[in-house]
Formats: structure tokens, sequence, C-alpha cells
């Protein structure tokens, strides 16, 4: 075993978040790749603090193309985490803001984004320690 593997004794690791064997990820998988998004957690992020419009999350939102935020914004529309209002204008004027569920997201977007901060030197560290290590790995 290499010194980047560690041993799992049974009973150290819960792989079973629910108690279903049939369904041990009991649609965690689903909420996880929307929440985990790159986009969706910047989203989420900017619409935090409060209301936006389209082109102000795209502004907000540096490299996120006009067709990736339109996605992104509709699944998380789809998912009740955002809502979409659109004011009889013309033109139309739209804004996104977090639905009660998608405001309690906030709280672990933040924690998740504090530990990033927190940790990206050692993470820095240990991937140019992997990649000396390994130099012809794919993984980059």
């Amino acid at each position: 075993m290499s010194v980047t593997h560690t041993e799992v004794t049974p009973g150290t690791a819960e792989l079973d978040p629910c108690g279903l064997p049939e369904h041990p990820d009991c649609g965690i998988r689903d909420v996880l790749d929307r929440v985990g998004d790159k986009w969706s957690v910047l989203v989420i992020v900017e619409l935090a603090g409060g209301p936006r419009r389209f082109r102000q999350l795209q502004r907000a939102i540096e490299g996120i193309s006009q067709r990736m935020l339109t996605l992104t914004v509709r699944r998380l529309e789809r998912d009740g985490l955002v809502t979409r209002t659109v004011y009889p204008t013309v033109p139309a004027q739209v804004d996104y803001r977090l639905t009660e569920t998608g405001a309690s997201l906030t709280h672990l977007v933040k924690a998740l984004a504090d530990w990033s901060l927190d940790h990206r030197e050692s993470i820095a560290d240990a991937r140019r320690a992997y990649d000396a290590a390994h130099p012809d790995s794919e993984i980059r």
C-alpha cells in the first residue's frame, strides 16, 4: 500500500448513507451533482446577496457563458433552489432569487468556501508532490 493510501477497517467508513443496501446513494448523488456543480455553487453564492438580474449574474461570475448560466439557473429553478420572476415591462425584466431551500444552502456553501481558502496551500503542495512523484500521470 502506498503512503497516499489508507486502509479502511470495517465500521470506520459508512458508505451506505441511508441504510438501504439496494439503494446505497438514496438519491443523494442526484442532489450532490446539482449543488456540487461549479456553476451552481457560484450562482448560489451570488444570489445569497439578494436578487439578481441575468446580466448581473453573468458579470459577477467570471468565465460563465450565457448558455451555461441559462442552463444553470434553469436547473436550480427546476430543483426548487431558485425562483425566476418575470416583470411585465418592455423589454421584460427577469430576476432570480434563492428560495427558502436555496437560502438554507448558503451557510454550507460558505463553510465549503472557507474550508477551501483555509486549505488551498496544503492542497497545492499535495498536488505538486503528487505530480513530482507521478510525472506521467494523466491527472491534472
